[in-house]
């Protein structure tokens, strides 16, 4: 039987370090919180397909100058031995919106890396 607080203590680790990444503005270290073949669903950005493609969406995201990420009210669900989703709202310093479905996968390693990221920028604030 799997543990499901060691899972979501392992989620919210590995959410903490990219969330640390993005606001030190390292796309390349966010980029790495993903599984090699990840995909984002970022609306109105678009879908991008492998760490190479993700780290292009981080880096122009964070030319565009937005920062200091916060996540909202996260909501964390197990949803088997291996994989939790995570939900929230987020902010920062020049936008908002959601996170409709961050699946977060547990590796060989013991750490947990993100396999599909769906979020929206609903507007700028």
């Amino acid at each position: 039987m799997y543990d499901s607080n060691k899972l979501v203590e392992a989620v919210n680790q590995a959410s903490s370090q990219w969330r640390a990444a993005f606001n030190a503005h390292d796309a390349k270290l966010c980029a790495a919180q993903y599984e090699e073949d990840a995909v984002i669903h970022a609306k109105p950005y678009g879908t991008f397909e492998g760490r190479a493609s993700i780290q292009r969406l981080w880096q122009k995201i964070i030319d565009e100058g937005l920062e200091d990420i916060s996540y909202i009210n996260p909501v964390v669900e197990v949803i088997d031995e291996k994989t939790v989703k995570l939900q929230s709202e987020w902010t920062m310093n020049n936008a908002k919106g959601v996170i409709t479905n961050e699946l977060w996968v547990l590796q060989s390693d013991g750490s947990m890396k993100l396999k599909l990221d769906e979020f929206e920028a609903n507007e700028a604030h």
